[in-house]
């Protein structure tokens, strides 16, 4: 059931199949799910601004929506271990500062529902 979604910047170096096997693996075990219920979407962006923009700059943000009922210590393993696996994958390109972040977020048991074709 994890939606992730992955938004990067241009400046950023990141081998999206890879990581995924990685993360999804990692994201299953952690909150007790199949891996097959895990989904992730990437999304590169041309115009990313940090700061007062330019070149130098790049970013990652990484936002992981989950069913709400788990601890707050699942949630923040979950966030630390996903920080730790984008540090490992996410790669700044020659003269570039990246910032990484990781988001858990909760979605509404009660209300959240899917279906398959």
């Amino acid at each position: 059931m994890p939606q992730i979604s992955v938004d990067y910047s241009d400046g950023v170096l990141l081998d999206p199949a890879e990581f995924v096997r990685n993360l999804h693996s990692r994201v299953a075990k952690l909150i007790d799910s199949p891996v097959d219920d895990c989904k992730t979407v990437f999304r590169r962006a041309e115009e990313f601004f940090v700061g007062l923009g330019g070149p130098r700059a790049a970013t990652v943000y990484l936002e992981i929506k989950i069913l709400s009922g788990r601890s707050p210590e699942v949630k923040k393993r979950l966030a630390e271990e996903v920080l730790t696996l984008l540090e490992r994958s996410a790669r700044p390109g020659p003269g570039v500062r990246a910032h990484l972040a990781v988001n858990v977020v909760e979605m509404d048991r009660d209300f959240y529902r899917k279906t398959s074709l």
